[in-house]
């Protein structure tokens, strides 16, 4: 099968001294693209994750990003303290040393980590999506330059640079409209029928 499905609480908590409970979900799922697995306080005060950096024998020398389920906890990242409800995310270094109190009875925090850089470049849809905020500020011009920074790794994608066309036409930068149509016809078959009734594109003559 293509998926997997856990339950956090349904899953081993392997007690490891002092630290909060390990819950193994990248090998309860067999996860292989990103380290990741939880920790469960018992109770409040007790570490929900255990004083470290990435950089040991034992670590993965990833970059961790941690948020908290359930409960609540104290980060300390380096020198800095800092509180984290549920629904906090946080990002830390490799090299950063962190450790996090549970504020909380049974708080879990999620742990996902994986080596700096793997994940790039970014999904082509990250750059029109991160636009849209600009898009429906009719900020066209902030809408091209968040899109246009994936051209760098995705210089022909069909989507990208038929959203990119969209800017360009409602700021009224006809001809670089036309270039990127140009792209995105060469690059996706739907986007010459997505062109055609499109009012983004109107007054935009449609290349062959």
């Amino acid at each position: 099968m293509g998926y997997a499905v856990a339950r956090i609480d349904e899953l081993d908590r392997v007690v490891l001294g002092d630290a909060g409970d390990w819950r193994p979900i990248r090998r309860a799922l067999g996860v292989t693209a990103v380290g990741v697995n939880a920790y469960t306080a018992r109770a409040k005060g007790d570490l929900v994750i255990e004083p470290h950096d990435e950089l040991g024998a034992g670590s993965g020398h990833h970059e961790e990003v941690y948020v908290v389920i359930t409960g609540a906890a104290t980060f300390t990242v380096g020198e800095e303290e800092f509180d984290a409800p549920a629904g906090t995310v946080v990002r830390i270094d490799v090299e950063d040393h962190r450790k996090a109190v549970a504020e909380a009875d049974d708080t879990t925090v999620l742990v996902v980590g994986g080596r700096p850089g793997a994940a790039m470049p970014p999904s082509p849809f990250e750059y029109w999506y991160a636009a849209v905020p600009a898009y429906e500020a009719k900020d066209y011009a902030r809408a091209i330059e968040i899109a246009s920074e994936g051209l760098e790794h995705h210089p022909e994608h069909g989507t990208l640079n038929y959203q990119l066309a969209c800017y360009h036409a409602l700021a009224g930068e006809t001809d670089a409209a036309v270039q990127r149509l140009k792209i995105a016809f060469a690059g996706d078959p739907r986007a010459r029928a997505w062109a055609a009734s499109d009012s983004d594109l109107e007054g935009v003559p449609l290349p062959d």
